[in-house]
């Protein structure tokens, strides 16, 4: 697309005031259903190519758009999740690794999430599922704009297992193999509740995330076992939820998303993507997405553009008329993307981030990592200790071509690489300085001269 019509299709969809409506939405703000599930790896839907049964989500897939190129903007949960909700960087927010049972710390307080923004715009606002942003009361669902909170407020896997309702423990220990039934019948209530005003539904599910579970009705049915059990029980709710949609006369005019937080982790598959979560390789950040409303995102549409989550809180945001946050985000409005209106947006590198260390940046079509950890994801760290460590010179990697980041093109296309580091260099100034301060000790930190593709090694 030329610069001039890029602009001209750009500003008649998303600059002028009254954009949600020249999109063609209705006098009435639309409904948004944002389904999310933990640890689904980019090939674990059966419409992504996997062998597990999923008609319900590849249904919405038929009926909406399905991105090829969309990622999370951390391969870890309550990073990734910091970032859905605000559109703003993990390492800006205060949640730059995933919190525990007993952190006292969450979200930062001063941050808007996008069930802050919506809820002052008039909409009844409610979260089913798994938070992980913060347990303490403060940083609970309730005080970060949702009228009502069912879920556990972290992992699974964390202990002491609770399940709650508002900002009070109604089980302990959570009987994980009727979870997803509940956090569905929960759903469907809302859904048929919110009547008589505009409703945000944010759906995070506790699974596929480790340990897993399925009802009676899943248990053992999938070929694939209980990881097949559990996508299987979790493909069920979304066709729950649309014929609820559907039922109660809402689903013309509601924005439905599914996607993950992060890549499978010991078990799912990220497809042929390499790396899982806790790494900064595709297969832990490359997750699926689906778009759908019906009559303004056009059926069957598959769309190679790339997208972040960090998007997701401006477009709804714009798209429902509500006032942009406080703060500067660091998503784009991808309207225009999800309706193909456009092909392609450009922007600004895209940076990963493992804790508060940089790790890589994508810009287009490339990939370039400038650091790593000396160990493997989730693996233990060497006898000397976990270091985030520069790479002894940067890897490029061309994803259109190379989408399991196999070979490294640097020595090909130096002029990309230094793009790239130049953009990164200007955009980490823009970030607090302990964030700062710790790029500038990476850059100056010993390794010795590795093979590219191999884990640093210190020679300190």
């Amino acid at each position: 697309m030329r610069r001039r019509t890029f602009l001209q299709t750009l500003a008649a969809t998303s600059l002028i005031p009254d954009a949600p409506l020249l999109r063609g939405a209705s006098a009435n703000p639309p409904n948004i259903v944002l389904i999310y599930a933990d640890d689904m790896g980019y090939g674990d839907l059966h419409v992504y190519g996997s062998d597990l049964s999923t008609p319900n989500i590849d249904k919405l897939a038929a009926e909406g758009v399905r991105f090829t190129n969309w990622t999370s903007a951390n391969p870890v949960c309550s990073p990734s999740r910091a970032s859905l909700l605000t559109g703003r960087y993990p390492t800006r927010v205060g949640v730059p690794r995933v919190l525990n049972a007993t952190d006292t710390t969450g979200l930062n307080q001063d941050e808007q999430t996008l069930a802050d923004l919506l809820k002052a715009s008039g909409y009844r606002t409610q979260c089913v599922g798994k938070w992980h942003l913060g347990v303490t009361p403060e940083y609970l669902p309730t005080r970060r704009g949702f009228d009502h909170y069912f879920g556990i407020p972290y992992s699974n896997d964390m202990t002491p297992s609770v399940l709650m309702r508002d900002e009070n423990i109604v089980e302990q220990p959570v009987k994980l193999d009727t979870l997803t039934q509940r956090y569905t019948d929960e759903a469907v209530q809302f859904l048929n509740q919110a009547k008589g005003s505009p409703f945000f539904l944010y759906f995070p599910h506790t699974f596929p995330h480790i340990p897993l579970a399925a009802s009676t009705r899943f248990r053992g049915k999938s070929p694939h076992g209980i990881y097949g059990d559990a996508v299987a029980e979790l493909d069920w709710s979304v066709g729950e939820v649309m014929k609820t949609l559907h039922a109660t006369g809402a689903a013309d005019n509601t924005l439905v998303l599914f996607s993950s937080d992060n890549g499978p982790w010991y078990q799912g598959s990220p497809g042929k993507l390499r790396g899982r979560k806790g790494e900064t390789w595709e297969g832990g950040v490359r997750e699926p997405f689906i778009a759908w409303m019906p009559g303004r995102i056009p059926k069957g549409r598959v769309s190679g553009a790339l997208a972040s989550m960090l998007d997701v809180a401006p477009t709804i945001t714009k798209l429902c008329g509500a006032h942009a946050p406080a703060k500067a985000v660091d998503g784009i409005d991808v309207w225009p993307l999800l309706t193909g209106a456009v092909k392609s947006i450009d922007r600004e590198p895209l940076l990963y981030f493992d804790d508060n260390h940089l790790q890589c940046a994508r810009w287009g079509q490339w990939k370039m990592h400038v650091t790593r950890y000396n160990r493997r994801g989730y693996s233990p760290a060497p006898k000397e200790g976990l270091k985030n460590l520069l790479l002894p010179r940067p890897e490029l990697y061309d994803l259109d071509r190379d989408p399991d980041e196999s070979y490294d093109v640097a020595d090909m296309h130096p002029e990309i690489v230094s793009q790239i580091l130049g953009k990164v260099e200007a955009a980490m100034k823009t970030f607090p300085e302990h964030i700062q301060h710790d790029w500038e000790v990476t850059k100056v930190t010993k390794v010795s001269p590795t093979a590219a593709g191999a884990l640093p090694r210190s020679i300190d």
